[in-house]
């Protein structure tokens, strides 16, 4: 056996084998080029042949629907799509927001939204009224309505609430509630979404939420109390719903939006909310960073969306027979005219397991 040295452009190489160490002539070497030519095109050639990377599957477009303007009460779901859990998930999600007029009900039950959000009562009103819906996972696990009241009002608790006005969204289905639940009467006037009259008044009353109005309330050094609703045994979950059809027809797309939404909402509670905060504030013009750090503490301080443990609660967790004792609620006091199964109101079919 020989060895030998030959030259590929200007780096020696060093070669072993008989016929190869002989190649020390210009024609040799003009044909070992010529082979080391023909097997690298015959290599690029069977490359191009291996059979193309399947493309990624394109995002499934999903439009979810808020009850308001964007904030920390979606902070959750904010959070799942500045981090990209949604496209995790393989899912393309816009978020559109709410406020007054939203028809959210509609849109999700005519289709022109995939998901939105609605309280489980006004799920079951609706259900009664024909339209086909369903609550797959709750937003919150416990209702963050409640009354605004000056600090030193002489209204302690519902009862004296008898000969009031109060302004408030006069379809609530709480307000039936309680007038019947405490013999009383008090007269409305339909909501207008902000505080002037409130600040002006101080016998005024308004429904509110825990999360945002005290916080603007205090912001113009106006002390206020809350009579929180659930403190009246009025507590509902606020929920994500979807059309019947869609749980029927798509469940994976059902099921990965609502364990990204959940993953969403622990991030932004239990992690840094920044990511979500800024798609907030960008989106939100009447935002404040201020605001958003209140109405997160007051989501966590009163266990809205984790709830409680010791009861068996959880971020996305829907429990159907405490839905089935709203329905019987609903009943008792006459809002709901017809009998319902809770299973026909809501379902947890779509929860990961840490939410069952």
């Amino acid at each position: 056996m020989h060895t030998g040295f030959w030259i590929w452009g200007e780096r020696p190489v060093n070669i072993t084998g008989s016929w190869l160490a002989q190649a020390v002539c210009a024609d040799q070497v003009r044909a070992v080029r010529l082979v080391l030519t023909f097997i690298i095109a015959l290599g690029l050639l069977f490359a191009g042949c291996r059979r193309p990377e399947r493309a990624a599957s394109p995002l499934r477009k999903v439009v979810f629907q808020t009850d308001w303007f964007p904030q920390a009460e979606h902070g959750g779901f904010y959070q799942a799509l500045a981090r990209g859990y949604y496209a995790d998930a393989g899912l393309d999600v816009e978020i559109l927001p709410g406020g007054p007029g939203a028809a959210i009900k509609i849109k999700v039950a005519k289709g022109d939204a995939t998901f939105g959000m609605q309280r489980t009562d006004d799920t079951a009103m609706a259900v009664a009224n024909g339209l086909p819906l369903v609550a797959v996972a709750a937003t919150m696990q416990h209702d963050a309505e409640a009354l605004l009241l000056h600090a030193d009002s002489p209204v302690r608790d519902f009862a004296d609430l008898n000969g009031r006005t109060i302004m408030a969204p006069v379809s609530m289905v709480w307000i039936p509630f309680l007038q019947q639940k405490y013999g009383i009467k008090f007269d409305l006037i339909p909501t207008t979404y902000g505080l002037g009259a409130f600040l002006g008044d101080k016998s005024f009353i308004q429904s509110c939420f825990l999360t945002s109005e005290p916080f603007h309330a205090m912001e113009k050094g106006v002390a206020v109390r809350t009579l929180p609703l659930t403190e009246a045994g009025y507590d509902i979950y606020q929920a994500i719903v979807c059309r019947r059809e869609l749980v029927r027809n798509e469940p994976e797309l059902v099921r990965e939006f609502v364990a990204a939404s959940i993953r969403g909402w622990h991030d932004y509670l239990a992690r840094d909310p920044a990511p979500a905060n800024q798609l907030i504030l960008a989106r939100n013009p009447n935002m404040s960073s201020a605001q958003l750090d209140y109405s997160r503490r007051a989501l966590i301080e009163h266990a809205l969306v984790v709830g409680f443990p010791d009861r068996g609660e959880a971020i996305g967790r829907i429990d159907l027979a405490r839905v089935q004792r709203e329905i019987d609620l609903l009943r008792e006091f006459k809002v709901l005219d017809q009998p319902l199964r809770a299973s026909e109101v809501a379902t947890t079919e779509f929860l990961p397991e840490p939410a069952r």
